[in-house]
This record gives C-alpha cells, sequence and structure tokens, in this order.
C-alpha cells in the first residue's frame, strides 16, 4: 500500500519537529514544549512508520532507540587519520610550544583557540549528503570500530544535518561522554541493581558506546561534544578553528561555549588557570585544556611531526587520580554524631596537592569496596571535594592486611554507638555530652523552638566552648556575668541580656524540653506529642520501644532512638544536672487528645495570617482536638485554612478542589463558636 501524500508529508514534518525539539533540549538545553507534548509528537510518529514502514529512514527519530544487539564491531578505516596531541605539564612546556609556533610561522604573536579536553572516548561521525551513515572510534588512528548503532541512540547527535544544501560529505569529530549528575545517577542504578559501579565517567561512556547491544547504550545518558573536522567534500571551509565551531554549531552540533580565542603565552596560561578554577563546578570532567593555532592555512603551514600536529597541544592538568596505600582507618565524629571512617594514606600528589587522608563514607561502603587496612587503592580528588577511595587494587593485596571494625564506643567521648535499621550512618549516642557534637548540641538546646535563649549565636557558642566554658547545655546555667563580659564583643550590658535570656528560659514546657534534648528523629511534632502521651519526663525517661510506638505518629525507628537516647548515662547526668539548676516545666498525668468529630484525623494546611490566632496557637488548636498540620497542600489534605494575604498554598488547594476554611469556620469545625 502506497503512502497518501498528506501522510508522507505530516511524518517529514513529524521528524523535522521532533529533531527540532531534540537540538533544543539536548543541545541549548532551552526545551520550548512540556515533555507530554514531545512524547504526543513522538508517539504520532512511531504509528504513522508503523502503518508505513517504506517511509522509514535512517535518520528518523524513532530509529535511536536501538537495534538487534551486534556479534562484534566491524572496523572502519578513517579517511584522515584520528592523531593523538602531544601534552604540556609545566608552563614552561606551554612557552615552548608557542616559541616553536612563533619561529616556524615567522609570527611575534600568534592568535589561539582554546577549548576544554573532554574527558571522554573520541569518535568520528561521517555524514554523506547530510545524514549520519557512520560513526567510528579513534581506535589506533587509523582504524577504528563501527559504532553507529549506538551512537544513534545518542540525542545530542544530530542524525541529519541542519542545512539546506548539506556538504557531499562531512567528517565530524569529538568526545563522547557522560556528564556528572548523569554519572551519579548510572552508579545510583548500578547500586540498586546490585551491580558493579563505574570507576568514573570516562569508563562510563566508553564501556556504554561500546555495548554490542545498543539498546544498553540508549539506556544510559551519553552526551556529544563536536570540536574538529576530518574529511570534507562539498563545502568551502571557514578559515578559522573558531569560525569551524560556530559553523558545527550552526549545523545543531553541541559545540563548548568554553571556549576563547587567545593571543599569546599570557592569553594560552590565563585560559588554562581560569578553566581550572572552573574545573570542579563544569557539568563534565575535563583532564585539561587544548590549544589549536586559530588560523587553518597556518595549521597547514605547521603540518605534523610524527602522530601529532606541530600547530596544537594539550596542556593536562596534574592527575586527579593515584594509588597509594591506606595506613589505618581512622574514625571521625561529626556535629551530629555521624560516625565516617577516614583512610590515613601513605602521603601521595594528587591534583597538585599532597594527600594524607580519603573518605571512606560509611561502614557498608568499606564492605562493598572491600577495602582493607593495608590495601592499595585508587584515591581521587576532584577540585576542592574531600578525596576518596574509588577501588581497591587487588593484585597489589598484601598478606597481612586486616578488615575494619566499626567501634562500639564513640572514639571522642566513650558513649555507645548506635546504628538504627535501615540507616547507613552510625552515631554516637551521647548527644548531650559528646565533645564532637558540642556546638551543634547547644545551638538546637538554644534555638527559638527549643529553650529560647535569645543572643546565644553561633559565634558566641564557638567562644564558649573553644575557651572550656561551657562543655554540656547545664553549664550555660552556670555562666555568670565576669565571665561573659569578658568574652569578645560582648560588655556588660549583652553579658547581663544573656544571662537574663538563659534565667527566663528555666522556665519551659515538658515538649520544648523534649524538643532541646535533640534526639534524632523527634522534631516538635514528635516532641509535642511524646509530651502530651506521659505528661512528665521519667516517664518517658524509662518508656520501652513497647510503649513508645502507642504514641501517634511515633514508629519502631522513633522509638528506638529515644530508648536508645535516654540509656546512654552521659544524657541522663546532663538532665540531672540541668534540673537541679533549675530548669523547670508543669508535670501532670498524661494527656490524651481530646478528639473532635470532623477534625480527629484529618489534615490541615494554613496559609495567609488569621484575624485572631497565630498560625501557631491554630496549630496547636487542631493538633489538640485530633488533627494534624502539614506544610504543604497535597490530594491527601482534608482542609486548607486561609487567611489575609495567602501564598500560592490557596492556589493548589483550589487547583486540586481541597475545601477552604477561614478563621471562623475553623472554629466551627473545632466546636469554638
Amino acid at each position: 500500500m502506497t503512502a497518501p501524500r498528506e501522510i508522507a508529508e505530516r511524518i517529514r514534518k513529524l521528524r523535522e519537529e521532533i529533531a527540532r525539539h531534540d537540538y533544543l533540549y539536548y543541545v541549548r538545553n532551552a526545551p520550548e514544549i512540556p515533555d507530554a507534548e514531545y512524547d504526543r509528537l513522538f508517539r504520532e510518529l512511531q504509528e504513522l512508520e508503523a502503518r508505513y514502514p517504506e517511509l522509514v529512514t535512517p535518520d528518523s527519530p524513532t530509529q535511536r532507540v536501538g537495534g538487534a544487539p551486534a556479534s562484534e564491531f566491524r572496523e572502519v578505516k578513517h579517511r584522515v587519520p584520528m592523531l593523538s596531541l602531544n601534552n604540556a605539564f609545566t608552563d614552561e612546556d606551554v612557552a615552548n610550544f608557542d616559541r616553536r609556533v612563533r619561529e616556524a610561522l615567522s609570527q611575534t604573536r600568534v592568535e589561539y583557540n582554546c577549548e576544554p579536553k573532554f574527558d571522554g572516548l573520541a569518535i568520528s561521525l561521517v555524514y554523506a549528503r547530510g545524514v549520519l551513515t557512520t560513526a567510528a572510534t579513534r581506535g589506533d588512528g587509523s582504524t577504528g570500530e563501527d559504532v553507529t548503532a549506538n551512537v544513534r541512540t545518542i540525542p545530542a547527535i544530530p542524525l541529519r544535518l541542519h542545512a539546506t544544501h548539506p556538504p557531499t560529505l562531512l567528517e565530524v569529530r569529538g568526545e563522547v561522554l557522560m556528564l556528572k549528575e548523569d554519572f551519579q545517577a548510572l552508579n545510583a542504578e548500578q547500586r540498586r541493581k546490585g551491580e558493579k559501579e563505574f570507576a568514573n565517567p570516562r569508563n562510563a561512556a566508553a564501556g556504554s558506546l561500546r555495548q554490542l547491544d545498543p539498546k544498553i547504550t540508549a539506556s544510559r545518558k551519553l552526551t556529544f561534544f563536536a570540536y574538529a573536522l576530518g574529511a570534507v567534500e562539498g563545502a568551502r571551509l571557514p578559515g578559522t578553528q573558531s569560525a569551524v565551531l560556530d559553523w558545527l554549531a550552526e549545523l545543531h552540533f553541541p559545540v563548548t561555549t568554553d571556549r576563547r580565542v587567545v593571543e599569546g603565552l599570557e592569553g594560552l596560561l590565563g585560559y588554562y588557570r581560569e578553566m581550572g578554577r572552573r574545573r570542579a563546578n563544569l557539568p563534565f570532567e575535563i583532564d585539561g585544556v587544548v590549544y589549536k593555532v586559530n588560523d587553518l592555512r597556518a595549521q597547514d603551514e605547521l603540518g605534523f611531526v610524527a602522530r601529532a600536529p606541530r600547530w596544537a597541544i594539550a596542556h593536562k592538568y596534574p592527575p586527579e587520580e593515584e594509588i597509594t596505600q591506606i595506613l589505618d582507618i581512622e574514625v571521625q565524629v561529626g556535629r551530629t554524631g555521624a560516625l565516617t571512617p577516614v583512610a590515613r594514606l601513605k602521603p601521595v600528589q594528587v591534583g597538585g596537592v599532597t594527600v594524607t587522608n580519603a573518605t571512606l563514607h560509611n561502614e557498608d561502603e568499606i564492605r562493598r569496596k572491600d577495602i582493607h587496612i593495608g590495601d592499595y587503592v585508587i584515591v581521587r580528588r576532584a577540585g576542592d571535594v574531600i578525596p576518596e577511595v574509588v577501588s581497591v587494587v587487588k593484585e597489589r593485596r598484601p598478606a597481612d592486611v586486616r578488615p575494619f571494625q566499626m567501634p562500639k564506643q564513640c572514639p571522642v567521648c566513650g558513649s555507645r554507638v548506635v546504628r538504627l535499621e535501615g540507616e547507613a550512618i552510625a552515631r554516637c549516642s551521647g548527644g548531650l555530652y559528646c565533645p564532637a557534637q558540642r556546638k551543634q548540641a547547644l545551638l538546637h538546646f538554644a534555638s527559638r523552638r527549643a529553650m529560647d535563649i535569645e543572643g546565644l549565636g553561633e559565634k558566641l557558642v564557638d567562644q564558649l566552648v573553644d575557651k572550656g566554658l561551657v562543655k554540656t547545655p547545664a553549664d550555660l546555667y552556670r555562666l555568670d556575668l565576669p565571665t561573659l563580659a569578658a568574652l569578645e564583643r560582648m560588655g556588660e550590658k549583652s553579658a547581663q541580656n544573656l544571662l537574663d535570656a538563659i534565667e527566663k528560659s528555666k522556665h519551659t514546657t515538658l515538649e520544648r524540653f523534649i524538643y532541646a534534648l535533640g534526639i534524632r528523629n523527634v522534631g516538635e511534632a514528635t516532641a509535642r506529642d511524646l509530651a502530651r502521651h506521659f505528661g512528665a519526663l521519667d516517664p518517658l525517661m524509662h518508656a520501652s520501644v513497647k510503649e513508645l510506638i502507642k504514641v501517634p505518629e511515633v514508629g519502631p525507628v522513633v522509638a528506638e532512638s529515644i530508648v536508645q537516647f535516654f540509656a546512654e548515662p552521659h544524657n541522663r547526668q546532663v538532665i540531672a544536672d540541668l534540673r537541679r539548676l533549675g530548669v523547670c516545666w508543669e508535670e501532670g498525668r498524661a494527656k490524651r487528645r481530646a478528639a473532635v468529630a470532623g477534625v480527629a484525623g484529618k489534615t490541615f494546611v494554613l496559609t495567609g495570617t488569621l484575624p485572631n490566632w497565630t498560625r501557631e496557637e491554630a496549630k496547636e488548636k487542631i493538633e489538640a482536638a485530633g488533627g494534624k498540620v502539614t506544610g504543604s497542600v497535597s490530594t491527601k489534605t482534608d482542609y486548607v485554612v486561609v487567611g489575609a494575604n495567602p501564598g500560592s498554598k490557596l492556589a493548589r488547594a483550589e487547583e486540586l478542589g481541597v475545601p477552604l476554611l477561614d478563621e471562623d469556620g475553623l472554629k466551627a469545625l473545632l466546636g469554638e463558636t
């Protein structure tokens, strides 16, 4: 059956439109339509091509999905050899390169095009009359592997040139790579499936591109940057390297925007240092920069030496991965009590600095990577990020390596180390006592929704702890005027104001005090539920997991956190000191929620300013009646209480059809009218 002319025209227009949106999304990062609209166009094209298979062409966007697996890669001979670049490692190497170029061209200053040196896989793309026909790896420079089926799956690579009169033959060269965020996502998926992770984005890109099954390549997010031309027939080329890159961008190839045209040695080194400063924040990995004489006629005049051009050089950054030995594994305790194993390394130069330590993240990571004390490991440092151990060089494993065991007591304070079910991080349980957690514990204890000690900020806490004046929250209530007035930027008036705030904080509520203790997984709402359920602190301190899970919204993980906190003698001692120093609250019998029909079990959201109640008062009344107050509107929200000047929550409620209440309506629901 021959396809009607209008069907063929519709297919042509769909292909053009989809190709344009691919370019806007993958190359320009400026999509014009939502994903759902793009999917609709793509499905329409698939359906039309399924009905009229004779209209399917190799450059159709539907052909990116990948065909049947190949048994092997066939060889492809490059029309123009894909040569390597000579390397420069020092400023002197670059100065010598610039001198040789100037002398050969008899010029006092030379213009260069500077580009990032992508850390990926070099590729050659051949277009015949504007259509992609062959894609090949560099190989040995003369012969590469045919990876056309896999390259077709990369959305950033055009299947047809964006040109009214394309060249008869155009060979575009560039780099296939994986962006940093896509690499992290791929490794996360590998971990989820229990499969081996990739060491770095370059390995991930190379491994993904060289899959015999194109569907595997299609499932991984690869991208591409064009940077050079090979063989060209039927086109008049621009006169400079920078203009060539501009032309490639016009043809809808991705071309880096991080390129510069500079003059002389100072321009080259300035670009190198600029990219070095930006390197850690680039979306892709680079291992250096490339300098190319900008004038193409000058490039021809300079020619080649051995297997590298005289007109270009790669200026490499110091390596970010090296091999060294783990001398020991120590454990650091963070501000929140998290225990982090740290490898003590035989000193090694990585990324231009001497590295002696590297993070091992947590115990599970050590087990997964099979790291032992004494192992030789690959260490990576990227920018200013703390170095990490990438993998073990198992073929160099000494016979006397030792396994690592997470300590059962905190190495700083001796409190028990606990690890809750489902968590990767082990933690010190001495939150009120541990010196490593001291500053964080004090700031939390004094915060507005906890003990509300106005004036006790971060800089003052630093002074109090660093001078040894405060070790636990109880020590705050032992401070006196001369001690505080002697601190930097305090003075007698400020010191007295702080003492007044500390004295005022002694009279608090049970729920504020529970929250101030900083028990893991116990926020304000849980602290309030615990106070209402137990009515006093002592029953809470002696409660078992079985008793705790009877409290609304308290599950096994939260209950275990509470039990472990109060089981630590150091914490109990601090609490006893606080009570002895006058910190008190009203206690009584356990307060059960007075459930109100129409409120109990319902979820409320507050927005805007109510006429008579503060948001906090309204929240307390709702929760006292058995309701729940959350911060965002969803399909699970039962009511949105609206005051003056509401925010976006009102629009969201109207969009979802959530019932709205004003203050009077809320009062009526609570039975307070």
